[in-house]
């Protein structure tokens, strides 16, 4: 008999205590619940759970559907992705029967990751045993719960990655149906029509958002935010560059908050540095800046200052100011309590 090899690769990292692992706990007995009344499915799906936090353990090894039961989800420290890639790897290498001259090996394993946030270890090693042996030969689908995961890394190792945006009890319910119904319809399409592809139920109504990795692969430098202005006088570039930092908050020394403090302003050339820069800029909250410097071009006292074209640009000690990005005129006024958000390259 072929088997069709389900994998759950979940996180169980601090941040998915509570309510969380709660719903994945509750998801994956619907899951099974489900699975076991399809006869596609008691015919072929085999499932396994792996989890992870700072380390990785086979919680579930690779199961009958019909002898199959959800275990208890614990939960550890740290959110060691590349530690939950190497074990499903290596059990994988175990227990995947691969086609021989004999017999025809297992279908392609389908691979449901989820995770609420970004790897605490260095991926780098399993990311690319996993690009170079298994990618080809399997389907990982990667859940971001929430929207606190960089979906570059998970971009790194699958194309097929879903924000699930609710966490409330009844948008968990949806995506696990969702999830079941992707595996019937890839269990009946296995065994009717003989294919290994893996076929995803539509999101119609649920709030799961497929991610364009495309429009995610520039990611932000966040150790530094940089700034690029205009000198109002010379119209000559300049870069302004400042560093992170984590502080303790006043009153809560066991916290700290994260700004970023000046470090300089420095002049560019600007068809050069046109010609080298690629990315999509971000933006960042006028809040998160700590100190103003002076223009590198011409000296005026304030070299960041924000025109309503979004544009950065210097200002000196005229009362009339003429944006050297847009040419509008107009005065200098005081900044929103609140902060604005503004242009900032990826560093």
């Amino acid at each position: 008999m072929r088997r069709l090899p389900i994998y759950f690769l979940v996180d169980v990292s601090e941040s998915m205590v509570g309510t969380p692992i709660e719903q994945v706990q509750e998801g994956m007995r619907t899951i099974i619940q489900n699975l076991r009344v399809d006869p596609y499915a008691l015919e072929t799906v085999f499932v396994s759970i792996i989890v992870f936090a700072g380390k990785a353990k086979v919680l579930s090894p690779l199961t009958e559907l019909y002898k199959f039961y959800p275990p208890t989800f614990p939960v550890g420290g740290g959110t060691s992705l590349g530690k939950g890639l190497e074990c499903l790897m290596d059990d994988m290498d175990r227990n995947i029967q691969k086609t021989t001259l004999e017999q025809k090996g297992d279908w392609k394993p389908i691979i449901f990751l989820f995770t609420d946030g970004n790897p605490t270890d260095d991926c780098a090693d399993a990311f690319r045993r996993w690009n170079g042996k298994y990618r080809r030969h399997c389907s990982l689908v990667a859940v971001s719960i929430g929207d606190n995961v960089n979906v570059h890394t998970l971009a790194q190792i699958t194309d097929d990655i879903l924000l699930l945006k609710e966490t409330d009890p009844e948008s968990f319910g949806k995506f696990f149906r969702w999830i079941t119904a992707s595996i019937k319809t890839t269990s009946m399409s296995v065994s009717e029509q003989n294919t290994d592809a893996v076929k995803l139920a539509p999101t119609t109504g649920i709030s799961l958002e497929k991610v364009d990795t495309r429009e995610n692969r520039y990611t932000p430098d966040e150790k530094f935010v940089v700034l690029h202005g205009r000198c109002q006088t010379t119209r000559q570039d300049y870069l302004v560059k400042y560093a992170r930092r984590n502080r303790p908050m006043e009153g809560l020394e066991m916290i700290n908050s994260i700004d970023f403090r000046l470090v300089g302003a420095y002049p560019i050339d600007r068809e050069t540095y046109t010609s080298l820069s690629d990315g999509k800029p971000t933006k960042i909250n006028t809040t998160e800046l700590v100190g103003v410097p002076a223009c590198p071009c011409c000296g005026n006292q304030l070299g960041v200052v924000v025109c309503e074209c979004g544009s950065i640009f210097c200002v000196g000690e005229s009362n009339t100011n003429v944006c050297p990005w847009c040419g509008i005129q107009g005065t200098l006024g005081a900044a929103d309590p609140g902060g604005m958000d503004i242009t900032r390259g990826l560093g």
